[in-house]
């Protein structure tokens, strides 16, 4: 459903500690031909994204992705500690994963790996999504949205 409205979100009070965090992570195929090596780093996602929306408590608030030759995935987590917890813990998805990919893949440079990661404080970011579906920060289900007029944006 499109918001025909111009639209800026805003967390709940008590939903974090006031700063969250953004994680971007995706792979790069470097080389299209050799399927087989980049086919299970993309295919490890799914399952991850999956076991973290099972388990809201671990500190995933949404995420989205695009596809082409470079992915991109936007994660909104509730703190830095969460998601290194998550990314350390043996018995969740990502560690084997990430194990795998080194010892098959590595470094021969048929695919890429990469992510940057922010730590966004309270009060220090804007959002506006203008005639959009909810998208990016507004579909954080503990968000407080509200509609501006123009004059006040």
């Amino acid at each position: 459903m499109i918001c025909y409205d111009r639209v800026s979100t805003k967390f709940e009070e008590d939903f974090t500690d006031g700063s969250f965090v953004i994680f971007l992570t995706g792979v790069r195929i470097n080389e299209p031909l050799k399927i087989h090596k980049w086919l299970p780093v993309i295919a490890a996602m799914p399952g991850m994204i999956s076991e973290l929306r099972r388990q809201p408590d671990l500190g995933l608030m949404h995420a989205e992705a695009w596809f082409s030759r470079t992915t991109i995935m936007v994660q909104y987590w509730r703190s830095m500690e969460l998601l290194l917890a998550y990314a350390r813990n043996r018995g969740a998805t990502h560690l084997p994963a990430w194990y795998a990919f080194n010892e098959a893949i590595g470094t021969t440079g048929a695919v890429g790996v990469w992510h940057e990661t922010y730590i966004v404080a309270q009060n220090s970011y804007a959002n506006e999504y203008i005639d959009m579906p909810p998208f990016g920060l507004a579909q954080v289900k503990s968000t407080i949205t509200s509609s501006l007029t123009d004059s006040e944006s």
